[in-house]
């Protein structure tokens, strides 16, 4: 990549303002930085990065990686995924999205995930259909997109449509575990900030969704110590009910996080298998 913009991206958009990228978030220090393993601390205002397939299809992905809504890992969750998405022919933007915190308010990551997938589809490079990859966090906030926008929240752009996802992409994201009343561990603490546990409670996908979703391909890791494999089961069941199509595969052992580089476990082969869904349902075709 000869790039000079943020993590070698081929464009970069502003969602709501027309500020420079500088100073519009924090990376941590990294001993040897590279594209794909910064992680975002802090962000003020939200950016899109885009990344053009050489080899385009005519679809695009929004992606959208994890960090409990505190942290982002822009690179191994977002960068990386976009650029393996690429090479199948997708154009990929990673979004660094503001935390809910008690500034933003607990809605800020929702509707910046919203605004992304307008300004996607306003480039131009998303003309035969506008899919999802969220993981870990960014797979609860993936899931947010296929559900219904919360009533007791005021979208910043009342007048700007919100294009439908064709497709979704969702691994190892805790869909509702962490809601109040859904949890499955015993007095759970509340989440911090409070805006988090909010985010959370108001956002509970599984039983939220748009009908009919549209076809997703989700993945977990049964033994995951962080994000419980309920939330695998709930969400596809949500799907099914609301009459949309899953394809749902469940690693028996395997680490929160694995991304698409965790190496010598079977997990390891689930990018293959998502391409082999995506080829199934005929995302791949020029």
């Amino acid at each position: 990549m000869n790039s000079t913009l943020p993590f070698g991206a081929d464009l970069a958009l502003p969602l709501w303002d027309v500020e420079p990228s500088e100073g519009a978030f924090t990376l941590q220090e990294q001993k040897e930085p590279t594209h794909i393993n910064g992680v975002i601390k802090e962000v003020s205002r939200p950016w899109l990065f885009g990344y053009k397939s050489p080899k385009p299809n005519g679809r695009a992905v929004l992606i959208l990686g994890g960090g409990g809504y505190v942290e982002l890992m822009v690179g191994r969750e977002g960068v990386a995924v976009a650029l393996w998405l690429t090479t199948l022919g997708f154009n990929a933007f990673v979004l660094v999205h503001r935390f809910p915190t008690a500034k933003t308010g607990a809605q800020a990551p929702v509707d910046d995930a919203r605004r992304s997938l307008r300004l996607i589809e306003d480039t131009g490079l998303a003309t035969k259909g506008l899919g999802i990859c969220g993981l870990s966090s960014g797979g609860h906030l993936a899931a947010a997109l296929l559900a219904g926008y919360p009533t007791s929240w005021k979208y910043p752009n009342s007048t700007e449509t919100t294009p439908k996802p064709t497709f979704a992409i969702i691994g190892y994201g805790p869909i509702s575990t962490n809601a109040v009343g859904r949890t499955i561990i015993p007095d759970k603490a509340p989440l911090a900030p409070p805006e988090k546990q909010e985010l959370y409670n108001i956002v509970q996908p599984d039983v939220q969704l748009v009908s009919p979703p549209p076809p997703t391909f989700i993945v977990y890791s049964g033994n995951d110590p962080i994000v419980p494999v309920i939330n695998a089961y709930r969400l596809s069941e949500g799907i099914t009910k609301a009459g949309g199509v899953v394809e749902l595969h469940v690693f028996a052992d395997a680490p929160h996080g694995f991304g698409i580089d965790t190496p010598d476990l079977p997990v390891s082969r689930w990018p293959l298998m998502c391409e082999a869904w995506l080829e199934q349902n005929g995302i791949l075709k020029s």
